[in-house]
C-alpha cells in the first residue's frame, strides 16, 4: 500500500504549521464559532423539548436526525463542492443553520412549538451539517496547501473539540442569562463571521492553478457506485474509508449516552464533578493531541500508523468497559481522547492526500458517509447491545469486534503492499 505523501518532500516539521497558510487562522476561528453555535443550539433547543413534550423518542429523533444525513446525503453533497464553490455550500449550510435557530426562536415566543415544528428544524439542522462538512474538506485543501493538509485537518479537528467544549458551557451561561428565546436567537450571529468571511475569502475554484474538471455526477446509488469505482484501485483511500466506517459503526461516540450508568458502576450516582470529568475526558484528550501532534514532529501520516492507533483505541475502550476503577476508568477515556483524534485526522488527511482530483469531493463525501453517517447505528452495538447484555461487556464486545476487523484490514492492506513490492 503506498503512502500518498512519499512522493513529496518531507520539509522540517513546524509547530503549527497550517496557520501560516493565509486565511487560515480565519477560517479556524470562524469555524470554531460555528461548531460552538451548533452546540449551543443543541443545549437550548434540547431543554426546551424535554420541557415541554418529555418525549424519549423525539430525543431519539434528535440523535438520528444529526447523523442520518451523513449517511443519506455525504456522496451528494460532496459532488456539490466538486462541481460548485466550496464557499457558497458552506455559506448555504450557515444559513440553514441561523434559519434554524431563528426558527427556534421564533417557536419559544409565541409558545406555538409542536412535535411537528421541532421534527422539522432537527432535520434541516442535519442537512445544514451535511453540506457544511465536505465542502469544509475540500476548502482547507484550497487554503492550507497539500503540504500542510495533516496540520489542517488535524487543527479543523481541534477547533470542533474546542466547540463541544465551549458549546455546552456558553449554551448554558445564555440559557440563565437571556432565557431560551433571547439565547436561541443570539445564538444565530455567531455562524456570521464565517459565513461573511467567505464572501470575499480568494480560495475556491476560480482561483486554483489548474481549476478542477467536473464530470456529470450521478446523484444516489448511482453515484456512490460511481464513486467506488473511481477509487476501486486506490488502497488508501478505500482502506482508511472502511476503518472510519467500522470504528463509527461499532463504537462511535455512543458510550458518552450510557455515561450516566458507568458513573453509577463506578461509585458516582449523581450529576456531580467525576460525572462531568467522565463525560469531558474525551475531548480533554483530543485537545491535548491536537496540541502535542501539531508542536512535535510525532506520527506522520501513513496507513500503517492508522491501523495501529486504532487498535490501542480499541483496547482502552475495552479497559475503560470493564474497569471498576473510577482513576483507571478516567485515564483511560483521556487516552482513548488522544488516540480518536490522532487516527481520525491522520485517516482523513490521507483519503484526500490520495484522492483523485477531479472527485475529490465526492471521496470526501464518502469518507465522511462512513465516518460520521454510520455513528448513526453505534447506538444499536453499544446501546441496544447493553440492554440485552448490559452496557460494559456490549461496549467492551463491540471494542473487541473492532480491534479483530481492524487486524484483518491491517494485515490485507499489509499482503497487498508486500504483492505491489514483489511486482
Amino acid at each position: 500500500m503506498t503512502n500518498p505523501l512519499q512522493s513529496d518532500s518531507q520539509p522540517q516539521h513546524r509547530a503549527f504549521a497550517a496557520l501560516r497558510a493565509p486565511g487560515f487562522g480565519i477560517y479556524l476561528v470562524g469555524s470554531m464559532l460555528a461548531m460552538m453555535a451548533d452546540a449551543i443550539e443543541h443545549v437550548i433547543s434540547y431543554w426546551i423539548v424535554f420541557e415541554k413534550f418529555r418525549s424519549p423518542a423525539l430525543g431519539g429523533y434528535a440523535v438520528i436526525s444529526h447523523w442520518l444525513p451523513f449517511l443519506l446525503f455525504s456522496i451528494w453533497s460532496g459532488a456539490l463542492a466538486d462541481r460548485f464553490d466550496p464557499r457558497r455550500i458552506i455559506q448555504i449550510g450557515m444559513v440553514l443553520f441561523m434559519l434554524c435557530s431563528l426558527a427556534w426562536g421564533l417557536l419559544f415566543l409565541t409558545d406555538s412549538l409542536e412535535v411537528w415544528h421541532a421534527i422539522a428544524i432537527l432535520t434541516v439542522h442535519g442537512i445544514a451539517g451535511v453540506l457544511w462538512a465536505p465542502a469544509s474538506q475540500l476548502l482547507i485543501y484550497d487554503i492550507a496547501g497539500r503540504g500542510q493538509l495533516h496540520s489542517a485537518v488535524r487543527l479543523l479537528a481541534m477547533a470542533r473539540v474546542l466547540g463541544l467544549l465551549g458549546g455546552p458551557a456558553v449554551g448554558g451561561a445564555m440559557l440563565l442569562l437571556f432565557g431560551a428565546t433571547a439565547g436561541i436567537l443570539l445564538n444565530a450571529l455567531f455562524y456570521i463571521p464565517l459565513a461573511w468571511w467567505l464572501w470575499r475569502a480568494p480560495y475556491g475554484p476560480r482561483f486554483r492553478a489548474a481549476p478542477r474538471a467536473t464530470a456529470s455526477e450521478p446523484r444516489g446509488i448511482a453515484g456512490l457506485a460511481q464513486t467506488v469505482r473511481e477509487i476501486a484501485g486506490n488502497h488508501v483511500v478505500i482502506t482508511m474509508t472502511i476503518v472510519a466506517g467500522v470504528s463509527s459503526l461499532l463504537v462511535g461516540n455512543a458510550y458518552q449516552a450510557q455515561m450516566p450508568e458507568f458513573a453509577a458502576d463506578l461509585g458516582h450516582l449523581d450529576a456531580d464533578v467525576y460525572y462531568s470529568m467522565l463525560l469531558g475526558a474525551n475531548a480533554l484528550g483530543a485537545l491535548v493531541a491536537g496540541i502535542v501532534l501539531e508542536s512535535y514532529a510525532l506520527l506522520p501520516p501513513r496507513p500503517k500508523t492508522v491501523f495501529t492507533l486504532v487498535i490501542l483505541w480499541c483496547l482502552c475502550m475495552f479497559g475503560f468497559a470493564v474497569s471498576t476503577s473510577y482513576p483507571l476508568s478516567l485515564a483511560l477515556l483521556l487516552v482513548a481522547g488522544f488516540l480518536n483524534l490522532a487516527f481520525g485526522s491522520m485517516a482523513q488527511a490521507l483519503v484526500q492526500l490520495a484522492s483523485p482530483e477531479h472527485v475529490r469531493g465526492r471521496v470526501i463525501g464518502l469518507y465522511n458517509m462512513s465516518y460520521n453517517g454510520l455513528r448513526a447505528f453505534s447506538g444499536v452495538t453499544v446501546g441496544m447491545g447493553g440492554s440485552l447484555v448490559g452496557v460494559h461487556w456490549s461496549l467492551a464486545l463491540s471494542a473487541l469486534a473492532l480491534m479483530v476487523i481492524t487486524l484483518a484490514l491491517f494485515a490485507i492492506a499489509m499482503r497487498s503492499t508486500a504483492a505491489q513490492a514483489a511486482g
